[in-house]
């Protein structure tokens, strides 16, 4: 079943001398359950169609279809709802809130749904020991190392049961070791909850774990391959 349609997406950033074609026609589908990397050098395209596919960045053309709906023909206060509801987002940075406990950041996006505080507790709690930090839901991020704390952002991505995680260069700023242990907890995640994950990357170590591999060049689509892993 397709999670997401992609629909002759395009993006063009006039600078006022130049028009830059960042993504120049893209068509292509994620089904539910995905583990996929989309791949290129820097300059592809593979940040701006990620974001446009998450609600992030407007497309110039083209359509986002998510269970039949153009996520670009929401309203703004539509589009916000979707999002949190929807979209699961893991970023190079972390983004955590830093006065926060690692339990209040995932914790966070399910009070902004409304969600009971019991439930709240009991799926930060239960997110966290997946993610083999359950005894650091009392830390801040400062005392976490790069590591711990981007396996905090995936534990928060996956809180508010999203149907996909989208992950920017999550791998980035870890080491050798931090990511081999952040890659085989997100494909037990995926595995475990059926949840599509959609990579932006170079690391040669995400591609290894992918099991479909889109290559951009040039806002392009240049290959598609799908592996049995």
């Amino acid at each position: 079943m397709n999670v997401i349609e992609v629909k002759n997406l395009v993006k063009i950033y006039d600078t006022g001398e130049v028009q830059v074609r960042a993504v120049n026609g893209i068509t292509t589908n994620f089904e539910q359950g995905e583990f996929t990397a989309v791949v290129g050098p820097s300059g592809s395209g593979k940040t701006t169609f990620l974001n446009m596919v998450g609600g992030l960045d407007r497309p110039t053309e083209g359509e986002v279809i998510i269970d039949g709906a153009n996520v670009w023909e929401l309203s703004s206060r539509k589009l916000i709802d979707f999002r949190m509801n929807n979209i699961g987002f893991v970023f190079q940075a972390y983004n955590l809130i830093p006065v926060l406990t690692a339990g209040e950041n995932v914790e966070f996006i399910m009070h902004l749904q409304g969600r009971p505080k019991k439930e709240r507790q009991h799926r930060t709690k239960e997110l966290l020991e997946a993610v083999g930090l359950g005894d650091r839901i009392n830390s801040r991020p400062g005392k976490l190392s790069g590591g711990q704390q981007q396996r905090v952002a995936v534990a928060r991505a996956l809180a508010s049961k999203p149907k996909f995680i989208l992950a920017d260069e999550p791998t980035a700023n870890l080491d050798s070791k931090a990511t081999t242990g952040l890659l085989e907890m997100m494909a037990e995640m995926n595995k475990k909850y059926n949840t599509t994950f959609i990579f932006a990357t170079h690391d040669q170590r995400v591609m290894d774990k992918a099991r479909r591999i889109i290559t951009i060049e040039d806002g392009k689509i240049l290959s598609d391959e799908k592996f049995e892993r």
